[in-house]
């Protein structure tokens, strides 16, 4: 590998930008959502799930505590985890595209694939994490 490729890799700002930008769906999300806390809690009754501004809570607080574990890096692992945990629930709830008309299930299959490669993304973060500490 070149020197130079080496020195960006190695680089802090890249780390960093690399947590901010794997986990922006989520705290941009999580931002959005406590902004506009009704319309969350209206978007998961639709859904049809119970209790939805404790459901609403519980997402805002899992989209932007989990954000910062991964962002902060010392514990990224357990935010990385969270927020995968979190996407990967959100297939059958949210994603059922085995259930849809064939228009509809090819979108939400694709969803369903970003979903699991967003998941396997915040996963090598929390690898990347993990050795980075390991190494210190």
């Amino acid at each position: 590998m070149p020197n130079w490729v080496a020195a960006i890799l190695d680089s802090r700002f890249l780390n960093l930008t690399a947590r901010v930008l794997v986990t922006y769906l989520f705290w941009s999300s999580g931002i959005e959502k406590l902004l506009s806390f009704h319309d969350a809690a209206v978007e998961l009754s639709h859904i049809g799930l119970p209790a939805p501004q404790l459901l609403a809570a519980a997402l805002v607080l899992t989209q932007l505590a989990g954000s910062a574990l991964v962002i902060w890096g010392r514990y990224a692992w357990l935010g990385a985890g969270w927020l995968a945990g979190f996407t990967l629930i959100t297939i059958p709830i949210a994603h059922h595209f085995w259930d849809m008309p064939p228009t509809q299930r090819m979108m939400e299959m694709y969803l369903v694939r970003e979903h699991l490669s967003l998941c396997a993304g915040l996963f090598l973060t929390a690898c990347l994490c993990w050795r980075d500490q390991a190494d210190a």
